[in-house]
């Protein structure tokens, strides 16, 4: 076979990675502010000597840094899509940036409720209106944030529209912000209640509980992006319709389906049917419909006697 015959048959595993996704862009975005109000607070406290706008600067420097991590991972993807030491391209960057954005979440989760528990037993200071008004201004700029990153979780539960098709990436990047914004609000929240009911332990108290609620969304991406690394069954909606379509005479059947994310929106499924007459790989590959997000479909056909794939159903 001549050589450009072979192109028919051959395609990229780019599946559109290489392209700049939307939220490269808004996380950027939200870097520069993040990065803003963290110069801002920084060199306020330094001059003002206020150890309340000197940590809650750093404190936003250690979020920067966790969303630069997202932005790598975004970069990272689109310059390896052609790189072929990727079996389907460099997608799974995208959960990966989302598993560690999850870890980093769960590690920033842990050092609230250490510093809490801290605090609860050895109270200390606190100069309530100067924090109060560093709590609003960190709500402003995080709620800004959240604006920007916010990540429409209307179809998380709802596989019949193929739930996980996620930009993980994104979505760790929100809750990071999502995170500093319930920090800001219950900051304000805890010291609006020293500063007039005189109740000094709510500082602490609410801290922790932020850590658990953070912690909550830490432990769902966790769960989430590590089936897709670990290349967990895809969602059952998905290969339901797979499995209708190639079954839909009653001499073919289905005897292996794996379907598994290969990058955000997008699958990858090898398929195994037995039948009694197959057809070609090609037309039960026609047959599946094209909505579903799958770019690399893999198709093995065995015959068999007619009784033996009747005994299969």
């Amino acid at each position: 076979m001549h050589a450009d015959d072979l192109h028919t048959w051959q395609h990229s595993h780019t599946f559109g990675q290489e392209l700049k996704r939307p939220g490269e862009r808004r996380t950027l975005i939200v870097i520069v502010v993040t990065g803003t109000m963290m110069v801002v607070e920084i060199i306020a406290g330094v001059l003002t000597g206020s150890m309340a706008l000197l940590a809650d600067g750093l404190h936003m420097a250690s979020h920067a840094g966790a969303l630069s991590l997202n932005v790598f991972a975004y970069v990272y993807a689109r310059r390896h899509a052609y790189d072929e030491d990727f079996s389907f391209g460099a997608g799974k960057v995208n959960a990966l940036g989302g598993f560690t954005g999850a870890i980093l979440l769960a590690l920033f989760a842990l050092l609230m409720a250490w510093e809490s528990v801290g605090r609860l037993l050895h109270p200390v200071p606190i100069i309530v209106d100067q924090a109060i008004l560093v709590a609003v201004v960190g709500l402003a700029v995080n709620g800004a944030s959240v604006f920007i990153l916010r990540v429409d979780d209307h179809h998380d539960h709802d596989d019949s529209h193929h739930a996980h098709h996620h930009d993980h990436n994104l979505k760790a990047a929100y809750l990071h912000v999502l995170a500093d914004a319930l920090t800001s609000l219950l900051a304000i929240v805890a010291l609006l209640c020293a500063k007039y009911l005189g109740f000094m332990w709510m500082d602490p108290a609410v801290g922790i509980i932020g850590a658990i609620l953070v912690s909550s969304w830490s432990l769902g991406l966790l769960r989430t992006t590590s089936g897709i690394l670990l290349d967990k069954q895809g969602p059952k909606s998905i290969r339901d319709r797979i499995r209708n379509s190639i079954e839909q005479d009653d001499d073919s059947q289905v005897t292996d389906l794996h379907l598994w994310s290969i990058g955000p929106n997008i699958y990858s499924v090898v398929i195994a049917i037995v039948a009694h007459d197959p057809l070609t790989p090609g037309q039960y590959k026609d047959r599946i419909p094209e909505n579903l997000g799958l770019v690399h479909i893999a198709i093995e056909v065995h015959a068999c006697p007619a009784n033996v794939v009747e005994q299969l159903r």
